[in-house]
Order: structure tokens, then C-alpha cells, then sequence
């Protein structure tokens, strides 16, 4: 068996705040094959772009830093890289695409000369060689009339053609690993399904890798093959995506699924009330505590959840879950 080509083992990140460090990923371990997708879930500050950041050695300077554990890409350990080495990774070996391109993009630069720049750096091309790809680039992403929009500024393109010009940028150079953090962010949805649509396209075509990290349950189970459910900086369930879509096991996990807005029924015409999960997320002062940081919102808990870290279960179909009452349904 292949060796994975990403793999996360105990990672622990940790952020400096005015009450000390604290561990906004905990003991995470995951990983990820060649030619695979995982998807990261969770809400909102639950460590799912943090992880990303670590991955690409893009921490917060100063305040973050990798406490321990390891991030091994094929093999080495991307935790002990000098900054020159993971330049050399960034944008060549794992690229990503960050949430919003009308600020990850810079204005004052051609579109064609932001996609132009990763190949200089990373490849040994000229100035024509490196237009010339940007254009192809841009007909892979389907931007129309790509040679005549290759000089177009940012703010020239609609949000989804912004979205496809980063997209074009991260696979410059036909990375192993492409990132995507909620890369559909604040599009209408008619958008969202043709972005996606074309980076599973370009994902076969590139034989790229992808952590694709959302809040929509559609694009997981549209897009991977296994799903990372986070939750306080903690990994609570992770398994093949039909198996956690279908038996959830975490109550977390079936509160996220059970937030999806239901289509109108056929013979009733009425919409089921939508449920939510209530509560809060813990303060960042309580990640890390000895206990199951969900036990406050969750109607199973009991004084174990709330004196002892969870164990995590794995089933023989992979599917694993950290909960003293996994599965429990009443």
C-alpha cells in the first residue's frame, strides 16, 4: 500500500493570547492519498482553516506556532522546513485558494501577470512563456476570451470569474495538493455548483489532491471520498462521506447534518421546521481542557463528557468517532 501522500499525526497548534497559549488544533491526526479528496466540516472557529495554514506554514506570525506533532508531505516534515524550503513548496507543491479573491487578489496587477508571477517563480520560463500560460490557464478555468481578458484588473470580473482566476493560479503548476478554503464564498449558487463542477473537472485532469474545506453538505458529498468533522480544534468524527452522511455517529455531527434546509415535501407542501444546534462554541480559553468540549451543548451528556477527553473509536469501515455515547439516538 502507498504510502499517504499528506499525512497530519498528533498536531497540536497553538495561538498566544492574553491568557496564555492556547491549542486551537488538538492532537489532530489525518490523512490524505494521491488523487484523493477530504473534506474538512465544522462551523465557524472550529480549527478547519488553521489546519490549513499549518499545512502551508502560513501560521500567524508571532502568535502561532506547531507545539508539536508532525506534517509529513511525502515524507517530510513540513514542521521543521526552513522558510526558504516552503517557498519553495507554496504555490508548487500545495497551493491554496483562500476565501474571498477580491481580497487575496491584488488590484494594481493584471490578472494575466498575477498567474504569470507563480510560474517565474516556480518555473524557469520567460515573460512570454509565462503570458502565454497564463492564457491557457484561463481557457482551463473557462474564462471566455481568455487572450482578450488576460489584461484585465480584478475589479474588470465578476466574483466567479475572480473565483476561476485563483483557481488558475493555484494549479500554475499542476500541484500535488490543492487546498480550497471555502472557495465559493458569498456566490450565488448557480456559480457555486459550476466552481465546483470545474475543479473536480480540473482535479482528474491535474491528478491533483484536494482538501476542500465547507460548510456545504452538497459540495462534500459531492466533491470527496472521506469527510474531517472539527469541532473545537478537535477531530469528533471522520470516515468515508456516505458513511457519515447516512449513520452519523457523533451528535455534533448529526446536529450539522440536520441544519441542511429540507426541500418542499410533494404531498404536504410544507417545509420541516429547521433545527439548529444550541449553545455556543466554547471560548478559546477552554480548547484543550480535559473533557468533551461539546458536553454543553449536547442533551447525552453526563459527568464522564465533562471530566474526560473522549477516546477516539474507529469501526472496521474506518468510520471514527470521539464520543462516550457515539450512536446513541434517545
Amino acid at each position: 500500500m502507498a504510502a499517504p501522500l499528506l499525512e497530519l499525526e498528533n498536531l497540536r497548534v497553538e495561538l498566544t493570547t492574553k491568557d496564555g497559549a492556547a491549542p486551537v488544533i488538538d492532537d489532530l491526526s489525518f490523512s490524505l492519498s494521491a488523487g484523493e479528496t477530504v473534506s474538512f466540516v465544522g462551523e465557524s472557529g472550529c480549527g478547519k482553516s488553521m489546519t490549513a495554514l499549518a499545512i502551508m506554514g502560513l501560521l500567524p506570525a508571532g502568535i502561532g506556532r506547531v507545539a508539536s506533532g508532525s506534517i509529513r508531505f511525502n515524507g517530510e516534515d513540513l514542521t521543521t522546513a526552513s522558510d526558504a524550503r516552503m517557498r519553495e513548496i507554496r504555490g508548487n507543491d500545495i497551493s491554496m485558494i483562500f476565501q474571498e479573491p477580491m481580497t487575496s487578489l491584488n488590484p494594481v496587477f493584471t490578472i494575466g501577470e498575477q498567474i504569470a508571477e507563480v510560474l517565474r517563480e516556480h518555473r524557469n520560463v520567460s515573460d512570454a512563456e509565462a503570458k502565454s500560460r497564463a492564457i491557457e490557464l484561463l481557457d482551463a478555468v473557462r474564462i471566455p476570451n481568455a487572450k482578450g481578458r488576460v489584461n484585465d484588473y480584478p475589479h474588470q470580473m465578476s466574483g466567479g470569474q475572480r473565483q476561476r482566476v485563483m483557481i488558475a493560479i493555484a494549479l500554475a503548476c499542476e500541484p500535488k495538493i490543492l487546498i480550497a478554503d471555502e472557495p465559493t464564498t458569498a456566490l450565488d449558487v448557480t456559480v457555486q455548483a459550476q466552481i465546483f463542477e470545474l475543479m473536480r473537472d480540473l482535479g482528474r485532469e491535474f491528478g491533483t489532491s484536494m482538501i476542500l474545506i465547507t460548510h456545504d453538505m452538497g459540495a462534500v458529498a459531492e466533491m470527496a471520498e472521506r469527510m474531517l468533522v472539527m469541532y473545537a480544534g478537535r477531530k469528533v468524527e471522520a470516515g468515508p462521506v456516505d458513511q457519515v452522511i447516512d449513520h452519523p455517529q457523533h451528535p455534533y455531527t448529526r446536529g450539522l447534518i440536520s441544519c441542511v434546509p429540507h426541500l418542499l415535501t410533494e404531498l404536504t407542501d410544507e417545509r420541516p421546521p429547521l433545527a439548529e444546534i444550541g449553545g455556543i462554541v466554547p471560548s478559546l480559553k477552554e480548547f484543550g481542557r480535559n473533557a468533551c468540549l461539546y458536553a454543553a451543548r449536547c442533551e447525552w451528556a453526563d459527568a464522564k463528557c465533562n471530566s474526560e477527553r473522549p477516546q477516539h473509536d474507529v469501526a472496521k469501515n474506518g468510520h471514527e468517532t470521539a464520543c462516550w455515547h457515539a450512536g446513541r439516538r434517545s
